[in-house]
């Protein structure tokens, strides 16, 4: 195969894994606390041997987490809380400590503050909150200071990555982190209110068509190759 081939193979591997994001993000819409991923390509630059000019190809490896604010809705949920601005809750998981922006959370049988799946939430300390099985109101400021009964008994902390390259979506609304977070300095917290998907499916659509196209045409060119190779060796086979 021609480089012209191989380089624009590259390219579609690259627009099938970013028509693969694209799907996911229009599939969570809906989902609370999601947050879309866009892909970030890079071009690799190669010389080649005598006169010809150099060799460029694309390759699309790297994602990136938006970090636009998704829609807040008020539920009026004690356990429920939305993150205005930067940050993420740190969440303690079996393979490590994970963010996320989904705040649907609710007391355990042991009374710790977990998530739908039981996962503790931690606190800026990075230790599990409890919540007393006694207490007849809660409240959380706007700064993450968890009180019962007009009694403070913990802090929500807030977390960010040192760099936006770190996060690493894991699962659904959990993203992973390949350096340790850092706190997040004067975060809000809105309790009673919950944060939408911050996905917009109109763009998103809009890009699938785009990238839908690119690949037919990068298909076209293919097909187009082939048959021009095909041809050329047909006619040095004649005798």
């Amino acid at each position: 195969m021609e480089n012209a081939g191989y380089t624009t193979l590259t390219r579609h591997s690259s627009l099938m894994r970013e028509m693969q994001i694209i799907a996911n993000n229009i599939a969570n819409a809906s989902t609370g606390g999601f947050r879309s991923e866009n892909m970030v390509f890079s071009e690799y630059i190669s010389a080649l041997d005598g006169t010809a000019p150099s060799l460029s190809m694309a390759a699309g490896n790297a994602r990136f987490a938006s970090s636009m604010q998704g829609g807040v809705e008020q539920t009026g949920g004690t356990f429920d809380f939305a993150i205005q601005g930067d940050g993420f809750f740190l969440i303690e998981t079996p393979e490590g400590d994970a963010l996320t922006r989904a705040g649907s959370f609710t007391p355990s049988d042991t009374g710790e503050l977990v998530t739908s799946d039981g996962l503790r939430v931690l606190d800026a300390g990075g230790a599990p909150i409890f919540i007393p099985p006694d207490a007849q109101s809660l409240s959380v400021a706007a700064d993450g200071t968890l009180s019962a009964d007009g009694r403070p008994l913990s802090q929500i902390g807030l977390w960010r990555p040192a760099d936006d390259t770190d996060l690493v979506r894991r699962e659904g609304v959990l993203f992973t982190l390949r350096n340790p977070p850092e706190p997040v300095e004067n975060g809000v917290i809105l309790q009673g209110f919950l944060e939408g998907s911050n996905v917009d499916p109109i763009s998103q659509m809009a890009r699938m068509i785009e990238v839908q196209r690119a690949y037919e045409l990068g298909q076209s060119f293919l097909e187009e190759e082939h048959g021009r190779i095909r041809n050329v060796l047909s006619t040095l086979g004649r005798p």
